[in-house]
């Protein structure tokens, strides 16, 4: 038998917490050798960035006649671009494996984060007063 405490669903909870786990488990592989990639506009600075960190940095030999500070410059942005990228990808694939309970939603939506803590606040507290209420009701009916 199911035991439902308030709204929740205690069987329901544990079998998607399983199922996602099982997700995450098929998704490891997979995610370790997503790779960034990005290149300035004209191809002097290509850069990748995976898992580990910065996995390439390609300067053409052409980049050598920029000052210090415009390659330093387009060497941060194609990196930030690189890492984004890969940040897409990631959001891409943890997309098509969780849908809408997709655990990076919130990276891109922190307000919507905040509004899950306080509905599984919420769901908490209702869960604990039923439990408070089950144990206070067993205890009386040991006490008579």
């Amino acid at each position: 038998m199911e035991r439902q405490y308030g709204a929740m669903d205690l069987g329901k909870i544990l079998k998607n917490a399983d199922a996602q786990m099982a997700r995450v488990a098929e998704l490891q592989t997979d995610l370790t050798e997503l790779v960034g990639r990005a290149e300035d506009e004209d191809g002097f600075v290509v850069a990748e960035f995976g898992s580990a960190g910065l996995n390439e940095l390609i300067l053409h030999p052409k980049a050598m006649r920029l000052t210090s500070g415009e390659l330093a410059a387009r060497i941060k942005v194609v990196i930030e671009e690189a890492t984004a990228d890969l940040r897409r990808q990631l959001s891409e694939k943890m997309e098509e494996a969780f849908g809408e309970d997709n655990p990076m939603r919130f990276g891109h939506d922190p307000d919507g984060a905040m509004e899950q803590v306080h509905q599984a606040k919420a769901a908490y507290d209702r869960t604990f007063e039923d439990l408070m209420g089950d144990l206070d009701r067993i205890r009386q009916r040991m006490e008579d």
